[in-house]
């Protein structure tokens, strides 16, 4: 439930930020829902998902990024919260980068974790789902409460357990390789709370009571 409801949020934004149909579409991290593919090929788009969680089925390959078969000749890529979990960015960036088309369309959707800071953490945590066993917020207020740290202690070890990617980083990476249209930021947590839209949370962005922690690139090459 979680993950389609980010997905209904996002698609808009990714829908007005690519070529028309039957463009070449490939989304890198669609996940085991399959990502944006669905929307995707119901609207007339070639699009193909490739995540090693990705559903079965023609279009979709069950393989890390780096060792997929792409199509030549892509009319747009789109990465939502994937990059930062990469092994590395810039070979990634670089294999975009040389399978578009001239003029062809990157829309990233990241998470700038280093924005997550203490006061987003516990807006997010007094608005978590009850009863909920699950869920990654869930966890991460648990394991903080263990773990008699400091907040942000807590996150950079977390982060580096994981390899996480800084969204700095990434758009730094973006840039040296495509014209940036549009670096946006957004809400990003209200998919994982009881009783919270987008809208609540940009309205607690714009109030200065948390960040905002949600990415969105749009970028084109050459």
């Amino acid at each position: 439930m979680r993950e389609e409801r980010r997905l209904a949020t996002l698609w808009p934004n990714i829908r007005s930020n690519l070529p028309p149909p039957p463009a070449t579409v490939v989304e890198l991290g669609c996940g085991r829902l399959g990502g944006f593919v669905p929307a995707l090929r119901g609207r007339g788009y070639n699009a193909l998902g490739i995540d090693p969680a990705a559903p079965e089925g023609v279009s979709y390959q069950q393989v890390e990024f780096e060792r997929s078969d792409l199509p030549v000749d892509l009319d747009a890529i789109v990465a939502c919260v994937s990059l930062h979990h990469v092994g590395d960015p810039a070979r990634v960036l670089d294999r975009i980068a040389g399978v578009l088309v001239p003029g062809g369309t990157v829309v990233v959707i990241e998470w700038d974790w280093e924005s997550f800071d203490e006061a987003t953490a516990r807006w997010c945590f007094e608005r978590l789902a009850e009863p909920d066993g699950h869920g990654w917020l869930r966890h991460q207020r648990d394991q903080w409460s263990g773990s008699a740290q400091p907040w942000e202690e807590y996150l950079r070890g977390w982060a580096a357990q994981h390899g996480l990617h800084s969204a700095p980083q990434l758009v730094r990476e973006l840039d040296a390789r495509f014209r940036r249209i549009t670096c946006d930021r957004g809400p990003y947590f209200f998919p994982e709370l009881a009783q919270t839209t987008e809208a609540d949370e940009l309205e607690a962005i714009n109030a200065g009571e948390i960040r905002a922690t949600r990415i969105d690139y749009v970028g084109r090459l050459g």
